[in-house]
Protein backbone atom coordinates (compact mmCIF):
# COMPACT_ATOMS: atom_id res chain seq x y z
CA UNK A 1 0.00 0.00 0.00
CA UNK A 2 1.27 3.42 -0.89
CA UNK A 3 1.95 5.77 2.02
CA UNK A 4 1.95 9.48 1.28
CA UNK A 5 4.31 11.55 3.41
CA UNK A 6 2.74 14.94 4.02
CA UNK A 7 5.31 17.46 5.14
CA UNK A 8 3.92 20.80 6.22
CA UNK A 9 6.13 23.82 5.63
CA UNK A 10 7.71 25.42 8.66
CA UNK A 11 6.45 28.87 9.68
CA UNK A 12 8.70 31.82 8.98
CA UNK A 13 8.99 32.62 12.69
CA UNK A 14 9.15 29.97 15.40
CA UNK A 15 6.31 30.12 17.90
CA UNK A 16 7.07 30.90 21.54
CA UNK A 17 6.08 28.66 24.41
CA UNK A 18 4.40 29.93 27.57
CA UNK A 19 7.76 30.43 29.31
CA UNK A 20 9.15 32.49 26.44
CA UNK A 21 11.23 29.72 24.88
CA UNK A 22 10.91 28.42 21.35
CA UNK A 23 8.03 25.95 21.15
CA UNK A 24 8.78 22.59 19.62
CA UNK A 25 6.80 21.67 16.49
CA UNK A 26 4.02 19.14 16.88
CA UNK A 27 5.04 15.50 16.71
CA UNK A 28 4.67 13.65 13.41
CA UNK A 29 1.55 11.54 13.00
CA UNK A 30 -0.34 9.78 10.26
CA UNK A 31 -3.91 9.31 9.14
CA UNK A 32 -5.55 6.94 6.70
CA UNK A 33 -8.08 7.64 3.95
CA UNK A 34 -10.38 4.90 2.68
CA UNK A 35 -11.70 5.72 -0.78
CA UNK A 36 -15.21 4.72 -1.84
CA UNK A 37 -15.09 0.90 -1.57
CA UNK A 38 -18.53 0.56 -3.19
CA UNK A 39 -17.78 2.41 -6.44
CA UNK A 40 -17.46 -0.85 -8.39
CA UNK A 41 -18.92 -3.49 -6.09
CA UNK A 42 -21.54 -4.06 -3.41
CA UNK A 43 -19.32 -6.56 -1.57
CA UNK A 44 -19.02 -5.19 1.96
CA UNK A 45 -16.07 -7.50 2.62
CA UNK A 46 -13.94 -4.94 0.79
CA UNK A 47 -14.97 -2.35 3.38
CA UNK A 48 -14.21 -4.75 6.22
CA UNK A 49 -10.79 -5.56 4.77
CA UNK A 50 -9.97 -1.89 4.19
CA UNK A 51 -10.81 -1.03 7.79
CA UNK A 52 -8.76 -3.95 9.12
CA UNK A 53 -5.72 -3.15 7.00
CA UNK A 54 -5.97 0.60 7.58
CA UNK A 55 -5.89 0.08 11.34
CA UNK A 56 -2.66 -1.90 11.03
CA UNK A 57 -0.85 1.34 10.19
CA UNK A 58 -1.96 2.71 13.59
CA UNK A 59 -3.20 6.05 12.24
CA UNK A 60 -4.38 8.85 14.51
CA UNK A 61 -7.72 8.56 12.70
CA UNK A 62 -9.34 7.16 9.56
CA UNK A 63 -11.58 9.00 7.10
CA UNK A 64 -13.89 6.78 5.02
CA UNK A 65 -16.13 7.77 2.11
CA UNK A 66 -19.38 6.04 1.23
CA UNK A 67 -21.51 3.33 2.81
CA UNK A 68 -23.15 1.64 -0.18
CA UNK A 69 -23.13 1.02 -3.92
CA UNK A 70 -25.43 2.92 -6.27
CA UNK A 71 -27.28 -0.32 -7.03
CA UNK A 72 -27.94 -1.23 -3.40
CA UNK A 73 -31.13 -0.47 -1.51
CA UNK A 74 -31.38 2.83 0.37
CA UNK A 75 -32.87 1.03 3.35
CA UNK A 76 -32.61 1.74 7.06
CA UNK A 77 -31.50 -1.86 7.51
CA UNK A 78 -28.53 -1.45 5.17
CA UNK A 79 -27.56 1.86 6.77
CA UNK A 80 -27.58 0.27 10.23
CA UNK A 81 -25.59 -2.72 8.99
CA UNK A 82 -22.87 -0.53 7.50
CA UNK A 83 -22.74 1.66 10.60
CA UNK A 84 -21.98 -1.42 12.70
CA UNK A 85 -19.07 -2.27 10.40
CA UNK A 86 -17.63 1.24 10.51
CA UNK A 87 -18.16 1.55 14.25
CA UNK A 88 -16.08 -1.58 14.78
CA UNK A 89 -12.90 0.19 13.69
CA UNK A 90 -10.38 0.08 16.57
CA UNK A 91 -9.15 3.56 15.61
CA UNK A 92 -11.35 6.67 15.37
CA UNK A 93 -13.22 6.76 12.05
CA UNK A 94 -14.85 9.80 10.45
CA UNK A 95 -17.42 9.04 7.76
CA UNK A 96 -18.00 11.23 4.72
CA UNK A 97 -21.20 10.47 2.76
CA UNK A 98 -20.93 9.66 -0.94
CA UNK A 99 -23.44 10.54 -3.61
CA UNK A 100 -24.36 6.87 -3.98
CA UNK A 101 -25.53 6.82 -0.36
CA UNK A 102 -28.50 9.11 -0.97
CA UNK A 103 -28.58 11.15 -4.20
CA UNK A 104 -29.96 8.37 -6.42
CA UNK A 105 -32.44 6.94 -3.94
CA UNK A 106 -36.07 6.47 -4.99
CA UNK A 107 -39.22 5.42 -3.16
CA UNK A 108 -41.56 2.57 -4.07
CA UNK A 109 -43.35 4.82 -6.56
CA UNK A 110 -40.11 5.51 -8.41
CA UNK A 111 -39.87 9.12 -7.27
CA UNK A 112 -36.68 10.61 -5.88
CA UNK A 113 -36.46 10.62 -2.10
CA UNK A 114 -32.87 11.82 -1.99
CA UNK A 115 -33.47 14.50 0.63
CA UNK A 116 -35.34 12.14 2.95
CA UNK A 117 -32.59 9.53 2.64
CA UNK A 118 -29.84 12.10 3.22
CA UNK A 119 -31.59 13.16 6.41
CA UNK A 120 -31.79 9.51 7.46
CA UNK A 121 -28.06 9.06 6.83
CA UNK A 122 -27.48 12.05 9.10
CA UNK A 123 -29.60 10.53 11.86
CA UNK A 124 -27.89 7.14 11.69
CA UNK A 125 -24.25 8.16 11.28
CA UNK A 126 -24.00 11.61 12.93
CA UNK A 127 -26.14 11.53 16.11
CA UNK A 128 -23.61 13.45 18.25
CA UNK A 129 -20.22 15.16 18.19
CA UNK A 130 -18.22 11.93 18.31
CA UNK A 131 -16.53 10.02 15.51
CA UNK A 132 -17.25 6.38 14.89
CA UNK A 133 -14.89 3.65 16.09
CA UNK A 134 -14.02 1.88 19.34
CA UNK A 135 -11.73 4.78 20.17
CA UNK A 136 -13.32 8.08 19.30
CA UNK A 137 -12.39 11.69 18.75
CA UNK A 138 -14.55 14.73 19.39
CA UNK A 139 -15.66 16.64 16.31
CA UNK A 140 -17.13 20.08 15.78
CA UNK A 141 -20.11 19.82 13.44
CA UNK A 142 -21.67 22.50 11.28
CA UNK A 143 -25.01 21.40 12.74
CA UNK A 144 -23.98 23.05 16.03
CA UNK A 145 -24.86 26.30 14.24
CA UNK A 146 -28.63 26.69 14.50
CA UNK A 147 -28.75 28.17 11.00
CA UNK A 148 -27.29 24.96 9.54
CA UNK A 149 -28.73 22.42 11.94
CA UNK A 150 -29.20 19.78 9.23
CA UNK A 151 -25.57 19.58 8.09
CA UNK A 152 -24.08 17.23 10.68
CA UNK A 153 -21.95 15.48 8.04
CA UNK A 154 -19.73 18.58 7.80
CA UNK A 155 -17.26 18.33 10.69
CA UNK A 156 -13.78 19.50 11.64
CA UNK A 157 -11.08 18.45 14.09
CA UNK A 158 -7.46 19.38 14.75
CA UNK A 159 -4.27 17.35 14.99
CA UNK A 160 -0.68 18.54 15.24
CA UNK A 161 -1.30 22.08 14.04
CA UNK A 162 -3.31 20.91 11.02
CA UNK A 163 -7.05 21.42 10.55
CA UNK A 164 -9.07 18.56 9.03
CA UNK A 165 -12.63 18.91 7.75
CA UNK A 166 -15.30 17.07 5.77
CA UNK A 167 -17.66 18.64 3.23
CA UNK A 168 -20.69 17.01 1.65
CA UNK A 169 -19.85 17.47 -2.03
CA UNK A 170 -21.02 14.34 -3.89
CA UNK A 171 -19.44 13.04 -7.08
CA UNK A 172 -22.58 13.39 -9.25
CA UNK A 173 -21.81 17.00 -10.27
CA UNK A 174 -22.55 18.02 -6.68
CA UNK A 175 -26.15 16.80 -7.14
CA UNK A 176 -26.88 19.73 -9.43
CA UNK A 177 -30.09 19.02 -11.38
CA UNK A 178 -30.55 20.82 -14.72
CA UNK A 179 -34.34 20.69 -14.52
CA UNK A 180 -35.85 24.02 -13.46
CA UNK A 181 -37.16 24.21 -9.91
CA UNK A 182 -35.48 21.01 -8.68
CA UNK A 183 -32.28 22.34 -7.14
CA UNK A 184 -33.42 23.32 -3.66
CA UNK A 185 -31.20 20.69 -2.00
CA UNK A 186 -28.17 21.73 -4.04
CA UNK A 187 -28.74 25.44 -3.42
CA UNK A 188 -29.28 25.06 0.33
CA UNK A 189 -26.21 22.86 0.70
CA UNK A 190 -24.20 25.33 -1.39
CA UNK A 191 -24.99 28.06 1.14
CA UNK A 192 -24.07 25.78 4.05
CA UNK A 193 -20.79 24.72 2.44
CA UNK A 194 -19.92 28.33 1.65
CA UNK A 195 -20.34 29.31 5.30
CA UNK A 196 -18.39 26.22 6.39
CA UNK A 197 -15.43 26.93 4.12
CA UNK A 198 -15.32 30.55 5.27
CA UNK A 199 -15.20 29.40 8.88
CA UNK A 200 -12.50 26.80 8.23
CA UNK A 201 -10.13 29.08 6.35
CA UNK A 202 -10.65 31.91 8.83
CA UNK A 203 -9.84 29.57 11.72
CA UNK A 204 -6.76 28.14 10.02
CA UNK A 205 -5.49 31.63 9.20
CA UNK A 206 -6.09 33.14 12.64
CA UNK A 207 -4.48 30.20 14.43
CA UNK A 208 -1.52 30.19 12.05
CA UNK A 209 -2.10 26.53 11.29
CA UNK A 210 0.37 24.90 8.94
CA UNK A 211 -2.20 23.08 6.86
CA UNK A 212 -5.86 22.53 6.07
CA UNK A 213 -7.08 19.19 4.72
CA UNK A 214 -10.54 19.04 3.12
CA UNK A 215 -12.23 15.69 2.45
CA UNK A 216 -14.93 15.45 -0.24
CA UNK A 217 -16.52 12.71 -2.31
CA UNK A 218 -16.37 14.60 -5.61
CA UNK A 219 -13.26 16.12 -7.18
CA UNK A 220 -13.95 19.86 -7.45
CA UNK A 221 -10.93 20.37 -9.76
CA UNK A 222 -9.65 23.39 -7.83
CA UNK A 223 -6.08 22.32 -8.60
CA UNK A 224 -6.38 22.52 -12.40
CA UNK A 225 -6.18 25.45 -14.81
CA UNK A 226 -8.72 28.27 -14.63
CA UNK A 227 -10.20 27.42 -18.00
CA UNK A 228 -11.24 23.93 -16.93
CA UNK A 229 -14.93 23.02 -17.06
CA UNK A 230 -16.13 19.81 -15.45
CA UNK A 231 -18.87 19.46 -18.04
CA UNK A 232 -17.24 20.02 -21.41
CA UNK A 233 -19.37 22.18 -23.69
CA UNK A 234 -21.59 23.49 -20.89
CA UNK A 235 -21.63 26.83 -19.13
CA UNK A 236 -20.15 27.32 -15.67
CA UNK A 237 -23.72 27.68 -14.39
CA UNK A 238 -24.31 24.01 -15.18
CA UNK A 239 -21.09 22.93 -13.48
CA UNK A 240 -22.17 21.95 -9.97
CA UNK A 241 -18.64 22.45 -8.65
CA UNK A 242 -18.02 25.91 -10.12
CA UNK A 243 -19.05 27.93 -7.06
CA UNK A 244 -17.18 25.87 -4.47
CA UNK A 245 -14.13 25.63 -6.74
CA UNK A 246 -13.99 29.42 -7.04
CA UNK A 247 -14.35 29.84 -3.29
CA UNK A 248 -11.64 27.33 -2.39
CA UNK A 249 -9.22 28.92 -4.85
CA UNK A 250 -9.87 32.41 -3.49
CA UNK A 251 -9.39 31.35 0.13
CA UNK A 252 -6.29 29.27 -0.66
CA UNK A 253 -4.60 32.23 -2.36
CA UNK A 254 -4.87 34.25 0.86
CA UNK A 255 -3.88 31.40 3.16
CA UNK A 256 -0.19 31.09 4.06
CA UNK A 257 -0.31 27.37 4.76
CA UNK A 258 -0.92 24.36 2.55
CA UNK A 259 -4.39 23.23 1.47
CA UNK A 260 -4.82 19.57 0.59
CA UNK A 261 -8.02 18.39 -1.10
CA UNK A 262 -8.69 14.66 -0.70
CA UNK A 263 -11.49 13.02 -2.70
CA UNK A 264 -12.60 9.49 -3.57
CA UNK A 265 -12.28 9.85 -7.34
CA UNK A 266 -8.81 8.38 -7.78
CA UNK A 267 -8.33 5.89 -10.60
CA UNK A 268 -8.34 2.30 -9.24
CA UNK A 269 -5.02 1.21 -10.78
CA UNK A 270 -3.28 4.58 -10.95
CA UNK A 271 -0.30 5.38 -8.74
CA UNK A 272 -1.46 7.89 -6.10
CA UNK A 273 -0.02 11.36 -6.53
CA UNK A 274 -0.58 14.85 -5.16
CA UNK A 275 -1.14 17.38 -7.95
CA UNK A 276 -0.29 20.97 -7.08
CA UNK A 277 -1.50 24.40 -8.10
CA UNK A 278 0.40 26.87 -5.93
CA UNK A 279 -0.28 25.96 -2.30
CA UNK A 280 -3.35 23.94 -3.31
CA UNK A 281 -2.92 20.19 -3.72
CA UNK A 282 -5.23 17.32 -4.60
CA UNK A 283 -5.01 13.63 -3.72
CA UNK A 284 -7.52 11.25 -5.28
CA UNK A 285 -8.08 7.90 -3.56
CA UNK A 286 -9.86 5.09 -5.39
CA UNK A 287 -11.60 2.09 -3.85
CA UNK A 288 -8.62 1.16 -1.69
CA UNK A 289 -6.95 3.10 1.11
CA UNK A 290 -3.91 5.32 1.57
CA UNK A 291 -1.96 6.22 4.69
CA UNK A 292 -0.71 9.79 4.94
CA UNK A 293 2.08 10.96 7.23
CA UNK A 294 2.21 14.49 8.61
CA UNK A 295 5.46 16.01 9.89
CA UNK A 296 4.69 19.49 11.25
CA UNK A 297 7.44 22.07 11.39
CA UNK A 298 9.65 20.54 8.71
CA UNK A 299 11.15 22.51 5.85
CA UNK A 300 9.73 20.20 3.20
CA UNK A 301 6.29 20.45 1.65
CA UNK A 302 3.88 17.66 0.76
CA UNK A 303 5.51 14.67 -0.91
CA UNK A 304 4.71 11.08 -1.73
CA UNK A 305 6.91 8.62 0.10
CA UNK A 306 7.35 6.24 -2.85
CA UNK A 307 8.22 9.08 -5.20
CA UNK A 308 11.01 10.27 -2.91
CA UNK A 309 12.40 6.88 -1.92
CA UNK A 310 15.70 5.95 -3.58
Amino acid sequence: MVAAAILASAPATAALSADGGVAQPARPFQFTVIGHPFRATSDENLLRRSITEANQDKPAFIVATGIKAQTEACSDRLYAQRRDILDGSPRPLVLLPAGSDWAGCRNSAGRSNAIERLNRVREVFYPDNQSLGVRRITLTRLSANVKFRSYAENAYWEQGGVLFATLNIPDNNNHYLPEAGRNSEYEDRLVANRAWLHRLFLMAQRRNMEGLVLFTDGDIKAHVDEGFSLLSGFSAKQDGYAAVRKQVRAFAEKYQGKVLLVDSQGEPKATPAITWRGNLGRLGVGGEWETVRVQPGTASLFSLKDADSP
